[in-house]
């Protein structure tokens, strides 16, 4: 294969990032990836399936995850951020910030000896803080690159200059103290793609969560907490199991549009709630056949090939009751049950239902960073602070040589973030090529 002299960088290790890169690897063209977490993988690692197939998620994403880690065209830079970008399209230079994981790359095993000994409890990010991980931890269990990571945030010897019982228990003395952040200077980048994703508006602003009484009631989690919940690599092993008394819900209602399409928070619609929820309650009756599902919606929108006939298949074969409402109010009675208050606009009656569990599907909101991002790179953002593409080429930004990929330009499913990030791989390489 015909090699090039010009690389790609690539900031953002999630789906849309590794196909990408994967893509122009594969065309002879060097890659330089960074990833802002410990390892790659993003949202999707967080998932337990995927729709339309409901296919599990890691087994999907593993193989894409080593092939992406061990591609001789593809160079990682995992716990790393873009600092500064210069030059134009064909020629950009960057700046990366490496940060420090205390740990030694190349000596690091990941048997987790280190995990075991380690006596700091902390929330797990990756888990959505449903389950504590150590101060040194594997950022999740299938993770690349399988290096652990020191929290120097919460490690005793950062805070209070005491323990360092990891590195005595560690036997291959991969733990460095002394270890420091580093600047990588890359040159001679060709095109550059963005593809850092998306967060959710919990993690910015849950003023709009708590009117349904979410961090009130300990009975109503999020559509990603639920996501952990069912997750046999999760908090709770795949069994589905109420905070509040350990116990099996036999109804769960889910709640559309949370933060989404209001004045309040965002204007727009998050394109794949409705289509993750059914998917949602599909798992939860196949780990419990009597399971009620409620899905209150205010309409459904599902475009893609085959979305329609997924839903259909959830009420018939899945026992999935679908709601049009509006939600007005959520309560509890003394056993914990949340009480849902809401109007039926079929029947324009004001209506209560008791359930067992309730999960809140939350907006998608831009990832954190994305302004100063954005101003690094010299790009603009739309009115919602989504990446501005333009309209009949949804990969191309407004800076020549930038391109994007995923849902860090707007909200999409992962089919269609794979097919962009293919796309946003063609264009880069069409400049880096001279095309």
């Amino acid at each position: 294969m015909e090699k090039v002299s010009k690389s790609a960088l690539v900031i953002g290790g999630g789906i849309a990032g590794i196909q990408a890169a994967l893509d122009l690897a594969d065309m002879g063209i060097h890659v330089d990836m960074v990833e802002k977490k410990p390892c790659i993988g993003g949202r999707m690692a967080q998932l337990d399936k995927t729709f339309p197939t409901n296919d599990c998620s890691i087994c999907i994403l593993a193989p894409k995850l080593s092939e992406c880690y061990r591609h001789p065209n593809i160079t990682l830079y995992s716990y790393s951020e873009v600092q500064k970008v210069e030059g134009s399209a064909g020629n950009f230079s960057a700046e990366i910030l490496k940060r420090a994981r205390y740990i030694k790359e190349e000596e690091c095993i990941n048997c987790g000896l280190c995990v075991e000994k380690c006596p700091m409890r902390v929330e797990d990010e990756f888990d959505r803080e449903l389950r504590k991980r150590r101060a040194i931890y594997m950022y999740y269990l299938q993770g690349v690159p399988a290096i652990m990571t020191i929290d120097k945030e919460k490690c005793l010897w950062f805070t209070k200059n005491a323990c360092r019982i990891c590195e005595k228990t560690c036997e291959r003395e991969a733990i460095d103290f002394e270890q420091e952040d580093q600047i990588i200077r890359l040159e001679n980048i060709g095109s550059i793609i963005i593809a850092t994703g998306y967060n959710l508006i919990e993690d910015i602003d849950n003023e709009i969560l708590k009117n349904y009484g979410y961090q009130k009631y300990r009975n109503v989690v999020t559509a990603l907490e639920f996501e952990r919940m069912l997750s046999a690599s999760g908090p709770q092993d795949g069994h589905i199991k109420r905070f509040s008394d350990n116990e099996e819900p036999e109804k769960i209602a889910y709640l559309q549009c949370i933060g989404s399409r209001t004045d309040r928070a965002g204007q727009y619609c998050s394109a794949i709630c409705c289509m993750y929820t059914t998917k949602e309650a599909m798992i939860a009756y196949e780990h419990n056949n009597d399971l009620e599902s409620y899905v209150f919606y205010i309409d459904m929108r599902a475009g893609g090939k085959g979305f329609q006939s997924f839903l259909r298949r959830g009420e018939a074969e899945y026992n999935i009751k679908y709601v049009k409402s509006k939600v007005a109010q959520i309560t509890i009675d003394d056993q914990e049950n949340p009480i849902i208050i809401y109007e039926d606009l079929d029947k324009g009656e004001i209506k209560l239902l008791k359930v067992g569990l309730v999960v809140l599907a939350t907006c998608i909101v831009p990832p954190e960073g994305i302004k100063n991002l954005a101003e690094i790179l010299g790009i603009e953002l739309n009115e919602y602070n989504f990446i501005k593409t333009q309209p009949f080429v949804p990969v191309e930004t407004s800076r020549d040589g930038i391109f994007t990929c995923g849902c860090v330009h707007e909200p999409m499913d992962i089919p269609r973030s794979v097919a962009e990030g293919s796309g946003a791989a063609a264009r880069a390489a069409e400049v880096i090529r001279g095309g």
